[in-house]
């Protein structure tokens, strides 16, 4: 009976240690990444309708390194962990901050980058607003995209003034820019773009971040060895030069901006 009870015991931590993502997505020859397409410069849609951006060449070339196809699954932001959990695509890669109330539901590795958040406000509020502080005020509207950081750093931090949420950050960076309300709330990196594209001229940056923001890719739970294969393919592309040069094309040039719808 020991025998017998030892040998199931192997034969179930051996499945376990077998069933991980990394695993099946070289078997099937797929890599298949749910994202929603609406963060700048992470993952977006071009003027032809194909996704782009830092976070879309990460995963392409983790595609590569694994020697496999890489298939998109577009999905509104609030549908990523869902979707993860009911096996529609294999990892999250789509602008996603590493939260703890997240860290519940799904695996996280490493960052691959650190954001936090920053503010765009009306160009009349520029010599009397220096940060999110002076913004705490319910004479202010602030706005943000619903389920985001952005929503939850306002909410907790500038919470005396009004806040409304909406569907894209387009459309709550338009509203600062149109004046119908006074800041708008999200990460650096989205920003950094969004006053380029949808506010030159009607809104000023308040650069200096004032939340802690890793981003990173989601897996689902007790999945290990993907966890450590990702964190591996990160430290590779972070030596070899590739990394920075992603980060260069996305963050630190725009040219890319007149290719987008």
């Amino acid at each position: 009976m020991k025998k017998i009870l030892a040998s199931l015991f192997l034969m179930l931590t051996l499945g376990v240690a077998q069933a991980s993502m990394i695993d099946d997505v070289v078997k099937r020859g797929t890599l298949r990444i749910g994202l929603d397409p609406t963060y700048m410069p992470f993952e977006m849609t071009n003027k032809k309708g194909e996704i782009v951006g830092f976070e879309m060449d990460l995963v392409k070339a983790m595609a590569k390194s694994l020697g496999v196809k890489l298939e998109i699954v577009s999905i509104a932001q609030d549908g990523v962990i869902p979707g993860l959990l009911t096996n529609k695509f294999d990892m999250v890669a789509s602008g996603l901050s590493l939260t703890q109330e997240r860290n519940l539901k799904v695996n996280f590795p490493d960052p691959f980058i650190m954001t936090g958040q920053t503010i765009l406000i009306r160009k009349e509020l520029e010599s009397t607003v220096k940060s999110y502080k002076d913004l705490n005020d319910a004479k202010y509207k602030i706005t943000s995209r619903l389920g985001t950081t952005g929503e939850f750093a306002t909410k907790r931090l500038i919470n005396k003034a009004k806040y409304f949420g909406y569907n894209t950050e387009a459309e709550a960076v338009l509203e600062v820019a149109n004046g119908n309300a006074d800041a708008f709330v999200y990460d650096a990196a989205y920003n950094v773009v969004a006053i380029q594209k949808l506010g030159q001229g009607k809104l000023v940056f308040l650069d200096k971040p004032f939340t802690y923001e890793p981003l990173a890719f989601a897996i689902r739970k007790g999945d290990y060895d993907s966890i450590n294969w990702i964190n591996n393919f990160l430290n590779q592309i972070k030596n070899d030069g590739t990394y920075d040069r992603l980060y260069n094309k996305w963050f630190k040039r725009t040219d890319w901006l007149k290719e987008m719808e």
